[in-house]
């Protein structure tokens, strides 16, 4: 690749920071380097990237003492300026899951605009700080650099009001207690490349199945979202890794009241010990259930299905009918099993795959004869940020 300027993006989770880099080309962002560094705060950390064609551009360990984000971003940093040769970094677009009611698009992160972020990690306690843990480290080391925000709520804010409401006092929705939705940054890219895989998809009414560690499933209409399986957090919705997806309030209170638990254990249980892990007992890969012949692995996978299956006929009734169903994510994109059942799951809508084209990969699964088109999408998320970003720079 010729040198150029270039675009970062950072996603910051709990214990890791992935990061690609983007050249510039024209109207094209090419993705140059991958990396990430895994194992935050543990004796384990561990730091990998690589170049497009697979090969290991940089390696590190650590074990004592444990690294934090901090630490790992001015390594990251460090190891990104070695490594640019003549590429400068005009940028960097950062992933951050909670937008709230005030943030509704992609912002740049000045000061003043982390501090608003900041205050809505009660929103989303597991995932908010991790994310602008990098942002505050790149204001103390390069505070002269562009830095830009994308939330994944954002794709969600203009759902139809209904769509966002809970049944609530007032007294308690004015504190933007609500449904957001998340995987936004997922579905607004699904949403882009749609018209190219059939151009009638661009004003269609289609489900987009976000199928991996987290899941969630969109509706989509015309390109816009119009409803969402996650709510107010992203604990709701479908199954999923370790989460337990949607749960009757009741529940939360007995264990509260009967079982005695702390709200930090009742967090712990929902977000960490539940979902696939929790049912099987077993794992929290899908991978490792479909290839185990444990019942409780069965079970697990069926009840995944199941809930992807009456959350699909909840969205094709928001829609007012279906005209496509999209895989995407890890398990969506890998799992022809999963996609298989999901589709028998769906046949009363019209879906009916073609299961050589399902077993291949391909891009369209369905059935010459299907009334519902069926695909498989490889997100990119990073991408969609890095579009963002260069776009906010552009106006500056």
């Amino acid at each position: 690749m010729a040198k150029s300027n270039a675009i970062t993006v950072v996603n910051a989770g709990s214990s890791s920071i992935k990061f690609s880099l983007f050249g510039e080309e024209g109207d094209d962002l090419p993705v140059f380097l991958k990396g990430q560094i895994e194992g935050l705060y543990t004796a384990n950390a561990h730091f990998i990237a690589h170049e497009l064609d697979g090969r290991v551009a940089g390696e590190q360990r650590w074990s004592n003492p444990p690294l934090d984000h901090d630490q790992a971003m001015r390594h990251l940093i460090g190891f990104v300026q070695g490594h640019l040769g003549e590429h400068r970094i005009e940028a960097v677009g950062h992933r951050i899951v909670h937008g709230g009611d005030a943030f509704a698009a992609p912002v740049v992160l000045d000061e003043e605009t982390v501090a608003r972020l900041e205050t809505l990690i009660p929103l989303a306690p597991l995932h908010q700080g991790h994310n602008l843990a990098p942002v505050r480290t790149l204001h103390a080391v390069a505070p002269q650099l562009f830095q830009v925000g994308c939330f994944d709520t954002a794709f969600h804010a203009n759902q139809p009001p209904l769509a966002q409401a809970f049944a609530l006092p007032a007294r308690i929705t004015d504190h933007g207690v609500r449904r957001y939705g998340f995987h936004g940054l997922s579905y607004e890219y699904i949403a882009s490349v749609l018209p190219s895989l059939d151009p009638a998809l661009g004003q269609g009414r289609v489900i987009v199945a976000h199928l991996g560690n987290g899941a969630s499933l969109c509706a989509i209409k015309a390109g816009r979202s119009i409803a969402s399986t996650m709510g107010f957090t992203a604990v709701d919705g479908l199954p999923m890794g370790t989460r337990c997806g949607s749960l009757d309030p009741g529940v939360v209170l007995y264990l509260l009241d009967q079982l005695k638990m702390t709200p930090r254990q009742i967090e712990h249980l929902l977000y960490s010990e539940s979902g696939l892990l929790g049912v099987s007992g077993i794992s929290s890969d899908m991978r490792t259930l479909e290839a185990s012949s444990d019942p409780r692995a069965r079970l697990a996978v069926d009840l995944f299905v199941y809930r992807i299956g009456r959350e699909i006929g909840s969205l094709a009734a928001a829609l007012g009918g279906l005209d496509a169903l999209v895989f995407t994510a890890g398990i969506g994109e890998h799992s022809p099993t999963l996609r298989r059942c999901v589709g028998q799951a769906a046949a009363w809508l019209g879906v009916a795959l073609d299961e050589a084209a399902n077993q291949s990969g391909a891009s369209r699964i369905s059935a010459p004869d299907s009334a519902v088109s069926a695909w498989v999408v490889p997100t990119d998320e990073e991408l969609m940020i890095a579009r963002h970003t260069r776009r906010l720079l552009a106006a500056a």
